[in-house]
């Protein structure tokens, strides 16, 4: 029997959410075709898509992926362009369905290569139960002597997260993903470098990582790890789902990470901290400007489908508002304005009307068809920082010899 096979980005909520959305699929237009559901981490992803040529090559017939990798896979022509199909049948309300934000990474040329499937800016994510307990203010208060507030610097960041660093009750203050995986450590770097009024970009120079910001964004997060003040003893093993994960345990009182988890965490039955989550903007330094960061993920068809209208059919009925909130239902983040503001999505989830907001504020990551490999020299530095006592200066001073010869 014949199958479609689909690339999935490994996140229990993503699978749920699919399986059910083809099942629903099925039922309006019912075939004999087979959709074969592949979940991947990161890495496996990248390898799947590039190292083994699975774009090209008839491995699958839908991906997800995500926006750190569209420019490369446009680049090496690994990815069917929509234009045509999008004309002849478009998505429910495609006009004014998602933001621009949501529309232009995945958009070269004016040619359509994704449409958007999982969306959520960093924010900062809390237990609310926490910050509003009377005893913990009480107790705050008496120790540093101004009020327990979700904290909007990151001198204000260290000092709550020390506070609620409790190890005898398996609370800790914060959680970062520090996992070397070419991600969650760039991320919050970038994060670290905006929210100081820095940039990637330097003039005609699109990284630069010999700054005096760069070198104080690094300094600040490898003192994160190395004093470990507040800090989930794990964070080192974590990438961005297991540092979700141990929110969702009731195991962290605040944390950087994208606004998926904490819809996840709200909702989710298995989560000890049902109810008790909200987000707020991403701390700064002092005078500094609250950053976001917008990445997101795409449903995508590889060039070497065989199968290209039927993958984009499914497409089409999977990003429709149905299915859109269902993967919201389910825990992962639709990105469509209906379901932002959707009154039954906003009863369970009260803080999710936020999104369009963080959206305001949300940077992106330089769009460079090799900035996987650029991610990667920025994750390795990153790493060496917090694993040694070489200065902040020597690290990105070499790192930026190394991407000169990726930049050119």
């Amino acid at each position: 029997m014949d199958k479609l096979r689909f690339a999935v980005r490994k996140f229990d909520p993503f699978e749920r959410a699919l399986e059910k959305c083809w099942v629903a699929y099925q039922e309006l237009y019912p075939s004999d075709m087979e959709l074969e559901f592949v979940p991947l981490d990161l890495e496996e992803l990248t390898a799947a898509f590039f190292e083994n040529q699975g774009l090209h090559n008839g491995d699958w017939d839908i991906v997800h992926i995500n926006t750190d990798w569209i420019a490369r896979a446009y680049d090496t022509k690994g990815l069917a362009n929509l234009d045509l199909m999008l004309d002849q049948y478009p998505p429910e309300e495609a006009e004014c369905a998602w933001p621009e934000s949501l529309q232009a990474l995945q958009r070269f040329d004016g040619q359509v290569f994704g449409l958007p499937f999982h969306d959520g800016p960093e924010c900062l994510v809390f237990r609310k139960d926490l910050f509003d307990d009377s005893q913990e203010q009480s107790r705050f208060h008496a120790l540093y002597g101004k009020p327990l507030a979700v904290p909007t610097t990151w001198t204000d960041f260290l000092t709550v997260a020390t506070f609620f660093t409790r190890p005898e009750d398996n609370l800790y203050g914060t959680v970062f993903a520090g996992y070397p995986d070419g991600h969650n450590a760039v991320f919050d770097f970038c994060i670290q470098l905006w929210s100081r009024g820095g940039d990637l970009q330097q003039g005609e120079i699109p990284v630069k990582l010999d700054q005096p910001l760069a070198v104080e964004a690094l300094d600040f997060y490898r003192g994160l790890f190395k004093e470990s003040r507040g800090l989930h003893p794990e964070s080192a093993n974590y990438e961005s789902v297991q540092a979700g994960a141990a929110f969702a345990r009731g195991e962290v009182a605040m944390m950087v990470n994208w606004f998926g988890f904490a819809s996840w965490a709200q909702i989710d039955a298995a989560s000890a901290v049902q109810g008790k989550v909200d987000v707020a903007a991403i701390p700064s330094a002092e005078g500094g400007m609250s950053p976001s960061l917008n990445v997101y993920w795409l449903y995508a068809i590889p060039e070497g489908s065989r199968h290209k209208q039927l993958a984009y059919d499914f497409i089409r009925f999977a990003v429709g508002r149905q299915q859109d909130k269902l993967l919201t239902v389910e825990g992962g983040v639709g990105c469509r304005y209906s379901t932002w503001y959707d009154s039954e999505i906003n009863q369970m989830i009260p803080f999710y009307n936020k999104l369009a907001e963080l959206h305001d504020t949300a940077r992106t990551l330089p769009r460079l068809a090799n900035w996987p490999q650029i991610a990667h020299i920025i994750d390795e530095t990153v790493i060496a920082a917090i694993n040694s006592e070489e200065s902040s200066l020597s690290l990105l001073t070499k790192a930026q010899k190394k991407l000169n010869t990726w930049i050119g």
